[in-house]
Parts: structure tokens; sequence; C-alpha cells
């Protein structure tokens, strides 16, 4: 969710729906209370982090054999907007269930958001609360620059920091990484 204070790294229109969003998303862009939204200004330390997740999640399911996809910048729908998580995780079963549309018609089990300088904590956790109630499990909100990671699930919140070992609470069990190393 984007408010006007990041207006100046955002351009947004209003004749295109959820349903025209669904079919064919354009790069880069959420559907975000009625209005398609591009996200703009992704850094390198982003990018990066991103990758570097991107990479310890699918390593992990392919050695623990717990199989699924995994995916930088892919699209799904919440309940309320089409949004386009950092990185997400995909359960084999529903892989199996929903094959590779255009958009996931729910939000992944597992999402990262790479929080940029002009991300507003509120709405990284409003949003982080949106996937929760569109039938994601676990959310991890990466905030670079503080070196924290908050993980979020229904019921549980946990904050890890520069030093600490996060790790995954209900989905893909088991992968840890170092906070440091994952920043790295």
């Amino acid at each position: 969710m984007l408010t006007s204070t990041v207006v100046s790294n955002v351009s947004s229109t209003k004749d295109f729906s959820l349903e025209e969003w669904m079919q064919n998303p354009p790069d880069h862009t959420e559907w975000v209370n009625g209005e398609l939204v591009e996200k703009k200004g992704v850094t390198l330390k982003h990018s990066r982090i991103q990758a570097n997740l991107a990479y310890y999640w699918r390593n992990y399911k392919d050695s623990s054999g717990q199989g699924g996809q995994v995916y930088t910048e892919v699209p799904c729908r919440t309940n309320k907007q089409g949004r386009v998580p950092d990185v997400a995780y995909l359960t084999p079963e529903l892989f199996n269930q929903f094959g590779e549309p255009a958009v996931l018609p729910q939000s992944f089990p597992l999402i990262a958001e790479i929080v940029s300088p002009t991300d507003l904590a509120e709405e990284v956790i409003a949003k982080s609360q949106e996937y929760l109630q569109s039938g994601g499990e676990e959310v991890w909100l990466v905030f670079p620059e503080n070196r924290w990671i908050i993980v979020t699930t229904k019921n549980q919140r946990f904050v890890f920091t520069s030093g600490e070992i996060v790790s995954t609470q209900i989905v893909l069990k088991g992968f840890s990484v170092a906070v440091d190393e994952l920043l790295a």
C-alpha cells in the first residue's frame, strides 16, 4: 500500500480493473485500492537481498526434499488487491492445484517483502496482514537498513536482528539463515 508521501516513486492509473490486472499484470505493478500502481526505486541492495533469499529458499526446498517453487516478483491476488511479493514460495500441493497461472488467485504460503527506504512501516505491516488474511501463512519483512527481519504468522510475530539466526515458523519448515549472511 503506497501513500502520497511516496508519490514521487510511484505512478498510477485508475482505468485498469483488478480483473484486467489478473489476466495480464503489467511488469512492476500492483493493483492497490482501485488503482494500477507502478513500483519504482528498487535499489541494488534490495535486489541483492531479494536474490539471496530466493537462492537460500530454493536451495533449502531442494535439499530438504520439500519441493515446491520459489519465485521473485510474482503476482498474486489477496482478498483486496493485486500484489507482487519480492520473494514467494509455493508449496507442492498448491503448485499441483493451481499450476502456474498469470496470477496466483490467493497469497503465497511464504512471502518476503524487502522494505525500501521510501516504504512506510505501517503500510508494510498492513500488507503483511493482508497476505495472512488471503491464504498466506508466514510473511518475512526484511528491513535492510536496520538489519531486522520480522517474521509474522496469524498468531505470532518474531524479530530477528544482526547476530541472530532467522528461521521459518510454519512453511518450509526447518529453514534458517544468519541475518548477517542474508543481508550481506
